[in-house]
């Protein structure tokens, strides 16, 4: 069983900063591709940032410049530096996690974390 905990949500005043943190734990090969998703309420969940395991990186139009995706492979962990942050970046915020099971067949399996809210206030 894979599990995803993530930490680091609240709230935030308009052009502050928030880091977000995604733990993937239980039993398995490898962490492939990890990454930020996100969704406002009556709206469709859309890619924030991702990075492959071997650190490239994947951002969403709208927050380029603004936010860093990070990992520790080591870890198996993510992590989502959000700078300059607007009223329009309020959302729930998902961790999604490519893994590699322990055991044959060595099928890709996606895994979502239960998501943490992120608010900006203007």
């Amino acid at each position: 069983q894979v599990q995803l905990v993530e930490s680091g949500g609240g709230l935030v005043q308009a052009g502050g900063s928030l880091r977000l943190s995604c733990a993937a734990s239980g039993t398995f090969l490898r962490v492939d591709a990890m990454g930020w998703y996100r969704q406002a309420p009556g709206q469709q969940r859309e890619l924030v940032a991702m990075i492959t395991l071997g650190g490239t990186t994947t951002y969403g139009d709208s927050v380029k410049g603004r936010f860093t995706i990070s990992r520790d492979n080591a870890k198996n962990t993510v992590y989502l530096q959000m700078s300059s942050l607007k009223p329009e970046d309020t959302a729930a915020y998902y961790c999604n996690a490519a893994v590699v099971p322990r055991l044959p067949p060595w099928t890709v399996n996606n895994h979502w974390g239960q998501g943490t809210q992120v608010t900006v206030s203007s």
